[in-house]
């Protein structure tokens, strides 16, 4: 599985990145049909303490799942996202009919 993190306009994080990594593994290990991911992470100047937004689209057969969140640290964002797309990815494997 191919696995594409991008920082928008901010340095890059290592520690990010194998937390990352991580965590699509093993979302990979139980959902192998997932093509590819692409994981971005923005900045933005929010007054009210939020701004930290994590992006994650997969590409599947059929549609592409997309989630995002905006959460005060890149780690929840992550968090929050990745189960939005566990949820997806729960419902797409029910709609998924075997062929035989």
């Amino acid at each position: 599985m191919k696995t594409n993190i991008q920082f928008v306009q901010m340095p890059t994080s290592e520690a990010m990145e194998s937390y990352v990594h991580e965590k699509l593994d093993k979302l990979y290990a139980n959902y192998d049909w997932v093509i590819k991911s692409d994981v971005f992470f923005k900045k933005e100047n929010d007054p009210k303490g939020k701004g930290k937004i994590c992006d994650v689209e997969l590409s599947l057969p059929g549609p592409k799942i997309h989630a995002t969140s905006n959460e005060k640290t890149f780690e929840s964002a992550f968090k929050e996202t990745f189960k939005d797309l566990i949820t997806q990815l729960k419902k797409r494997k029910q709609e998924m009919k075997p062929y035989m």
